[in-house]
């Protein structure tokens, strides 16, 4: 017999959650920056098109699974399939991909709070150095700040979907939204800052090409946490009478939000630092941004506020990202935990203990993958490479396989679950919702060309990732 399912307490609470786990380092960092280099406003509009004509059907369809067999997603698929042994494959990695995915989150979310840490003591000269970082991650404090990571985030998890994930997300998303806002009121103030809006929102449609379209599908995708498994065990916790295309929509909305506001912050800074730089310079990884280029902008602010004022809104910069990165790994560790419950009837506290456990040693072996061991430094090769650890665990679990879960999502609902039991499905909670455009248009979308999109892209990544070649 499996555990008592759980419900959120309210529709804003399954938003907000839902949203938390989207939002997250991508949104914050790279998306600005990716946003910057392939065409500014020409970009944004790709990836809202993408958004809401892509990415929005494989969210209703993931949510339809979830709230429909109210399961996890290995229970999901084994319930809607009726036992299908070959259905249990996406099921399966569904619970697998944010597993792992939670592996280096949680490392690379070690390295933020240091560095919250850090700017709090005073230290902002030092963390703008280079050599600072690869110090830090070096050293033995990181395993510190795991278990202190991990104890707070299991924290959360143990008190339950209404009274942990939901309130947490009450409180840390709106706290995020206003510190995000009060700081690009701030940065907007800055001498040269009219000079990143410039580059972010001034359509270049002569950048626009097959790369940068695949870049913004891809931005799009993971963005919005799909493919992980946690958009169905959200599902699986929703009201029956709350509307499952709305809930989806606001959520959608919400993260772009989120990243349409983060470029206000981060380009107008990049330009403050340097008006004459060009944003092709720009990392486009987030760790690079966020570790090595922007606390050198932050301490260029002393100039203007002096060094304890540079420090106050670095410290918040860090904050805002190290609140997104908690918020996208309690949904993220959910997912197995949700598992565990509804499939070997664990009681919360011992799913908690059991995953927290693998996953300590895994994140071990990742953060020590950086120099601290050698033979994970250099674990494999791959298009000609050496990959460490980290790399391999990241290329594999969140490049490569998110497309193909998704891929294997639209296949399900449509061709295995029909298309008649998921447009039931959604008109639960929203009547409306049958015969309507909408729903032509994802029945449509997902029998269709977003299977094909997305396999398109599982391809190439696996040709790019693995073999150094790329069909775009």
């Amino acid at each position: 017999m499996s555990a008592v399912r759980e419900h959120f307490g309210s529709r804003l609470g399954f938003i907000l959650a839902a949203a938390g786990s989207a939002v997250g380092i991508g949104n914050l960092v790279a998306f600005p920056v990716a946003a910057t280099k392939s065409g500014g406003g020409a970009f944004l509009l790709v990836y809202a098109l993408f958004v809401f004509l892509i990415c929005l059907p494989v969210m209703m369809a993931e949510l339809a699974l979830g709230r429909r067999s109210d399961r996890d997603p290995v229970g999901a698929y084994r319930q809607l399939s009726g036992g299908s042994h070959l259905w249990r494959i996406p099921g399966w990695l569904a619970l697998i991909t944010p597993f792992m995915i939670a592996i280096f989150y949680l490392v690379v979310t070690v390295w933020i709070l240091g560095y919250l840490i850090g700017t709090l003591r005073g230290n902002l000269d030092q963390l703008a150095t280079e050599a600072y970082f690869l110090q830090f991650i070096n050293s033995p404090v990181v395993f510190f700040y795991l278990v202190l990571l991990m104890f707070g985030i299991n924290g959360i998890l143990a008190l339950g979907v209404k009274d942990g994930i939901e309130r947490a997300a009450k409180t840390l998303m709106p706290m995020l939204f206003v510190m995000l806002l009060g700081l690009v009121i701030f940065v907007l103030t800055r001498e040269n800052a009219a000079l990143g809006l410039k580059y972010y929102l001034i359509p270049d449609f002569a950048k626009l090409n097959g790369e940068v379209v695949s870049k913004a599908m891809a931005q799009a995708f993971f963005s919005l946490s799909l493919g992980m498994g946690i958009m169905i065990t959200y599902g699986s916790y929703m009201k029956k009478q709350d509307s499952v295309p709305g809930s989806a929509r606001a959520v959608a909305i919400t993260d772009t939000l989120v990243a349409f506001t983060a470029g206000l912050l981060i380009l107008p800074s990049v330009f403050h630092f340097n008006p004459q730089i060009d944003p092709a310079e720009l990392s486009d990884s987030s760790a690079g941004m966020i570790f090595l280029f922007l606390p050198k902008i932050f301490l260029a602010l002393q100039d203007s506020v002096g060094y304890a004022g540079a420090s106050a809104v670095a410290a918040v910069f860090f904050f805002l990202v190290l609140v997104a990165a908690v918020t996208s790994l309690v949904s993220i560790i959910e997912v197995p935990l949700a598992t565990l419950r509804d499939e070997y009837c664990m009681s919360r506290k011992k799913a908690i203990y059991t995953v927290g456990l693998v996953q300590f040693v895994l994140a071990i072996g990742c953060a020590v993958s950086f120099g601290m061991a050698d033979w994970l430094t250099q674990f494999v090769q791959l298009a000609g490479e050496n990959k460490s650890f980290f790399d391999l665990v990241e290329i594999i679990f969140y490049d490569t396989i998110l497309p193909l879960n998704g891929l294997l999502v639209c296949l399900f609902v449509i061709y295995k679950w029909k298309k008649i039991n998921f447009d039931q499905e959604l008109q639960i909670g929203d009547p409306g919702f049958a015969g309507s455009l909408s729903q032509k248009y994802i029945n449509f979308s997902l029998g269709t060309f977003i299977p094909l999109i997305l396999l398109l892209i599982f391809i190439n990544t696996v040709a790019l990732k693995f073999f150094g070649h790329s069909f775009i």
